[in-house]
């Protein structure tokens, strides 16, 4: 897979579908590579006509990692709760700047940026810093960050903070696989024996738990997007699942209230993972979304110039 040098890192990444195609942007969650994402999702919005560009958010996969700076957690927790500024590496802003680097570098000048969990937050973050980059916002599974918003189950932060008993692959895919059960979807059925293969690629491919404890950092440095996204104009689809216990159904409601003219879709059934039987019904909502904006896009483009508009008259 290729590599590039983004906002002063490298990224690894890849890109399917027509370069002439509109382009799609997926950004991941907390400590995923973007191997993650089944390939049913991304090959699902090429057969739909976009090109889909996928990347390792930095401290995961093949890009970039920044070795040796641990930061202590009880510090950052603190100066959060006293309003300093914590010491940590980085922060959401920074991956959102990974990400708009990275399509400059691809000589994208514009995207449709979709982004799950902590990705969801990155992809606002987009959003919010690089409006011109930024053609359309899916925010999926995640958060505004917002304190007011209630907190996971008590079993789904135990699962996100849990550790595997050892670091071998045998434990960690159990581990693995025993958080999806708890955090999964119950409406969407998975296929354990090919999840089981799945996760067991990816730790194949990278191993890193030092990489989440950085992100984790990230997390909690990084301030609440809620005002921020009062003030957001562009367009913007929410889709939450009705049975997340990790980030619950109301803070994709909180998230799509904050934006303005936001469409909101809570999908019964529908936990914190990707189970591939729901694949297809998240591909449509997805891309139906992005297909109306293009639409839309090309109509604007389309209309001539009226007088007075931008300096110029119509037909200059």
């Amino acid at each position: 897979m290729p590599q590039i040098r983004a906002n002063g890192i490298t990224l690894n990444y890849d890109e399917h579908g027509a370069k002439s195609a509109p382009p799609l942007l997926i950004v991941n969650g907390y400590s995923s590579q973007m191997t993650s994402w089944p390939d049913d999702l991304h090959e699902g919005f090429v057969a739909r006509g976009f090109r889909v560009i996928r990347f390792d958010n930095r401290d995961t996969g093949l890009s970039q990692k920044f070795d040796g700076i641990l930061p202590d957690m009880r510090a950052v927790t603190k100066a959060v709760a006293e309003g300093r500024k914590p010491d940590v590496p980085y922060v959401l802003d920074d991956m959102a700047d990974d990400a708009a680097g990275l399509l400059d570098e691809l000589g994208i000048a514009s995207a449709h940026i979709a982004g799950a969990s902590m990705g969801g937050m990155i992809a606002q973050l987009v959003a919010l810093r690089h409006p011109q980059k930024t053609r359309s916002l899916v925010s999926l599974m995640s958060t505004t960050s917002d304190p007011s918003l209630p907190r996971s189950a008590p079993q789904a932060q135990e699962a996100l903070m849990s550790k595997p008993a050892a670091e071998d692959k045998t434990s960690v895919v159990e581990h693995t696989l025993k958080n999806r059960r708890i955090i999964g979807s119950p409406g969407f059925p998975e296929d354990e024996n090919w999840l089981r293969g799945h996760v067991a690629k990816n730790y194949d491919r990278s191993y890193y738990p030092q990489g989440a404890l950085r992100q984790w950092a990230a997390i909690m440095a990084s301030p609440a997007r809620t005002e921020l996204l009062k003030k957001l104009r562009t367009r913007t689809l929410v889709l939450h699942g009705a049975a997340d216990i990790l980030i619950m159904p109301e803070a994709g409601r909180h998230t799509a209230a904050c934006i303005p003219g936001a469409e909101l879709k809570i999908i019964e059934g529908w936990g914190h993972n990707f189970p591939r039987t729901a694949i297809p019904m998240l591909v449509d909502h997805i891309a139906s979304f992005v297909e109306t904006v293009e639409r839309d896009r090309d109509e604007a483009f389309a209309r001539p110039v009226t007088s007075g508009c931008c300096g110029e008259r119509a037909g200059q």
